[in-house]
């Protein structure tokens, strides 16, 4: 993609009624007169809007037509005007489930409220949004379908098919002793704190959390479901399952990918990894059906 095709990007920030913590956003697209369908990426654990090749991806959707929005999960460990990675470890401990849900939330009222103060009315169709979620994103992204019309479809990268904790009970009970338990990021080297709360937001929440259940009983949009074969993270199995419980699903096994389908963090190239285009294009090619 040469610099003169590169789309424009505008960047904004958003609130929620559940905590006083602003969190970044950002959408890139062709600036040409046209409304666009709107896609919504969601991020995973560990992850952030602008991770690896997060950026080279928005301008890929955006070169086909689409106007792609990246938000950063307002407990993620990121910090306004910070160093643009991981470094707020309270917040990230901090984090659960349903903070995240409601600040896809924000963002989702936001885009069909407010955002014509930052953004071209004749540029956007909020009318057409679509979501995609890696990882944890993914099921955060089916979770928020299952609650949210306004979604046309959903398109879940490698995603998690349930947030119940799985650690043993010898784990669960010293994480509850204690109230936080360590892990560890290879990338980073980091020990990130995980606080005993989202355990107890879990619980709290059972019936909103359920990822089964609810792709089961209320997922009514389209689903897309793809998983590498060589998934380093999270069990190819898991995509298996999903498609069981939604046999109207679209599953596509992608041999040869793991986690990040050839993505890492940084990425310094301006194009795509090779996985990442094959989804992309996949993704591409279903949110046009839908």
């Amino acid at each position: 993609m040469s610099a003169a095709a590169l789309p424009i990007t505008v960047e904004f920030l958003l609130t929620s009624a559940r905590h006083a913590r602003p969190f970044a956003a950002d959408v890139r697209f062709q600036p040409d007169g046209r409304p666009k369908p709107v896609v919504v990426f969601v991020h995973g654990f560990k992850g952030f809007k602008d991770w690896g090749h997060f950026n080279v991806l928005a301008d890929y959707f955006a070169a086909h037509g689409f106007a792609f929005v990246k938000l950063n999960m307002s407990h993620n460990g990121l910090v306004l005007g910070g160093t643009g990675d991981l470094e707020d470890l309270e917040a990230f401990g901090r984090n659960n489930f349903t903070l995240e849900l409601d600040d896809l939330g924000s963002l989702l009222d936001y885009l069909t409220t407010a955002a014509s103060s930052v953004l071209p009315a004749a540029e956007v169709d909020f009318q057409r949004i679509y979501l995609v979620g890696h990882s944890r994103g993914g099921g955060v992204a089916m979770l928020k379908a299952a609650e949210d019309a306004r979604i046309r479809a959903v398109a879940a990268w490698a995603p998690i098919n349930n947030v119940n904790p799985r650690w043993s009970d010898t784990v669960m009970q010293q994480w509850k002793q204690d109230g936080v338990q360590y892990i560890d990021n290879a990338r980073t080297k980091q020990r990130m704190p995980l606080y005993y709360q989202l355990v107890e937001d879990f619980e709290a929440n059972q019936t909103r959390l359920d990822i089964p259940g609810n792709v089961r009983e209320k997922l009514r949009q389209p689903l897309l479901i793809l998983h590498g074969d060589q998934d380093e993270t999270l069990p190819v199995q898991m995509a298996h399952d999903l498609k069981s419980w939604k046999p109207d699903a679209e599953l596509v096994i992608v041999p040869g990918a793991g986690h990040m389908f050839g993505g890492k963090h940084p990425w310094d190239e301006d194009t795509l990894p090779e996985l990442t285009q094959h989804i992309a294009d996949r993704t591409i090619a279903f949110f046009r059906a839908h």
